[in-house]
């Protein structure tokens, strides 16, 4: 895999979509944000948001009492969340060479942003090491497309009527972390102790089935690429089972992990 090719394809994509991203998914992903930030007792704690996007997780951390620092590698994205929520601290960073000493926060969360980096293993063992003895490491991800529907529906279609293979620079698999067993072995390999997990319910409201097929061609990186690289002939054909099989409501459940940094 080209690690820094795939970087590059996800910093490219993130920097034209803030918007986007905010009408497709805020009222989607904001719904892991409780469990996360309970996951790592972030009220007055000092924690990092890594890959913070449009800024969600680390205004609702920042309400709590938590003395906040959000960071992301799109300048784009650190612009719209400045603006969103001024009083907050937003930095540019990459998650894989966090900008930050040693044992400089109590926490640290992600919130959906290990889907995107290219060597997620590097990132965790960043967490790990940007944390104070004792400190708590939590990130989301979404569920296996079995379960997490609005995924499930889009590749099936691909995979009928089109192809996977198009020629985009290679990623880590996108539901490596949907995978518990996986999870814990990355946790503990970098370090960390005491791994936890659970499965957050979430739905998808949609105003249209249509808003389905519009959201993830327009409002995503990696899927979105994926699909705008298919003919156009199969693309008519998968648009139409995309909005053929959505709904108003689409189960899309999170898988939540957290784990925490030993004692000196």
């Amino acid at each position: 895999m080209n690690r820094g090719s795939f970087r590059e394809f996800e910093h490219e994509g993130w920097e034209q979509l803030p918007e986007r991203y905010h009408d497709a998914f805020h009222t989607l992903t904001t719904q892991a944000i409780g469990p996360l930030l309970d996951a790592v007792s972030a009220s007055g704690k000092k924690l990092l948001d890594v890959a913070s996007g449009p800024g969600y997780v680390a205004a609702a951390a920042a309400q709590r009492g938590a003395t906040v620092t959000g960071v992301d590698f799109a300048a784009a994205m650190v612009a719209e969340a400045t603006r969103r929520y001024p009083g907050v601290r937003f930095q540019e960073g990459d998650a894989e060479a966090l900008p930050f000493p040693d044992a400089s926060f109590d926490a640290v969360t992600m919130n959906f942003g290990m889907l995107h980096l290219g060597q997620p293993d590097r990132a965790i063992l960043e967490a790990y090491r940007v944390l104070r003895p004792g400190g708590r490491f939590a990130f989301t991800v979404w569920a296996k497309p079995e379960e997490a529907r609005g995924f499930g529906i889009v590749l099936g279609a691909i995979r009928r009527h089109g192809s996977l293979e198009v020629g985009l620079p290679p990623g880590p698999p996108f539901f490596r972390f949907s995978d518990e067993a996986e999870c814990r072995r990355t946790l503990l390999q970098a370090g960390f102790s005491s791994p936890q997990f659970r499965k957050i319910p979430q739905t998808w409201r949609l105003d249209s089935p249509q808003d389905l097929w519009e959201y993830m061609l327009g409002s995503t990186v990696r899927t979105g690429a994926l699909l705008r690289a298919q003919t156009p002939q199969a693309l008519d054909a998968i648009r139409a089972e995309v909005i053929a099989a959505s709904s108003q409501e689409v189960p899309m459940p999170a898988v939540l992990s957290s784990a925490t940094k030993g004692s000196a």
